[in-house]
């Protein structure tokens, strides 16, 4: 039986790659995109979900409607990183089918409730702000019996890329992210030491256009248009794909090197909204809850990255 997940995102650069390297395992059986508000906002990151399942011909596979807006503070999008629709740069068609019916926590409450009570197990992947995931498990938190584990795409040991201290996930809602971290279920975080370790050199990005696909070409399309900003506000020769490599270590853990350590999210800070503390010394003798990831595979994430996005046929 195929292993099941859920990718709750927010499209995105990286959030559309990490949908094609999820829907390119074929040992996992994806049973739905749940988006939320973020990169932009929520009417902007549905179509772009739709936009990516369309070129890669997966259509079949559903797009699902969340939260808007953060639990208790207004929006902030990235539209400075991804511009003004969320997902700038490739030339996307009109999504073939519209989004399922319904709200997404709805969605996730009624598919982990089934999943839960026939005694089997999903894995979630989060790489966008938290909102959609912590009103699951607000609304009813033995949903966590029913989940494998939650790889996150966020926070950070040391840095932060929005505010000095916060990364931008983290930062638009942390009340979610403490939910989440608090929930009584595993969680990894993949925070920005690891994913700017891991840079997409500039020099490759011709691999993907040389595939001469739609998903192809559309990937180095993606890639250039976020190349813009990495070099502007960093200096890279490249980007990191940082929600892909979330999506990556879901799938195989043994990408990353781990840490099991106590994560607290800063919430009512003047200069550390959205800090994402991690007591790597133990000081703070509370209880760890975070699988903090503090390195990552490489040149593997990187194979397996190009493996995915040749494994999409012409015309799909």
């Amino acid at each position: 039986m195929a292993r099941r997940m859920i990718l709750d995102c927010d499209p995105g650069h990286d959030d559309a790659i990490a949908m094609l390297y999820a829907l390119a395992q074929r040992d996992w059986q994806v049973d739905g995109f749940t988006i939320v508000a973020g990169n932009s906002v929520l009417n902007n990151t549905v179509r772009a979900a739709g936009q990516v399942l369309t070129v890669a011909g997966r259509s079949d596979v559903e797009v699902h409607a969340g939260m808007g807006q953060p639990l208790v503070r207004p929006l902030i999008t990235a539209a400075h990183v991804h511009g003004e629709s969320g997902l700038e740069g490739p030339e996307l068609p009109e999504p073939a089918v519209p989004p399922a019916e319904g709200h997404a926590v709805d969605w996730l409450v009624s598919t982990l409730t089934a999943a839960r009570d026939r005694g089997e197990k999903i894995e979630v992947a989060a790489t966008g702000p938290l909102t959609n995931v912590a009103m699951a498990f607000r609304r009813d938190p033995s949903l966590t019996e029913a989940i494998d584990r939650v790889v996150v795409m966020g926070g950070a040991i040391a840095e932060g890329n929005s505010t000095p201290a916060a990364e931008f996930n983290i930062l638009v809602d942390p009340e979610a992210a403490t939910i989440v971290f608090e929930a009584d279920v595993e969680v990894t975080m993949i925070g920005l030491d690891v994913t700017h370790s891991a840079i997409f050199p500039a020099a490759r990005f011709q691999e993907f256009r040389d595939l001469a696909t739609p998903v192809g070409r559309m990937t180095a399309d993606l890639l250039d248009y976020f190349l813009g900003f990495h070099r502007r506000q960093y200096g890279f020769d490249g980007v990191p794909i940082h929600d892909a490599c979330a999506v990556a270590a879901l799938h195989d853990p043994r990408l990353v090197q781990t840490r099991h350590l106590r994560v607290d999210v800063e919430t009512s800070s003047r200069f550390c909204d959205g800090r994402t503390v991690v007591d790597l010394w133990e000081v703070t003798g509370r209880p760890p809850n975070v699988h903090v990831a503090v390195s990552l595979d490489v040149e593997t994430f990187f194979e397996r990255l190009v493996a995915a996005i040749a494994s999409y046929p012409e015309g799909g």
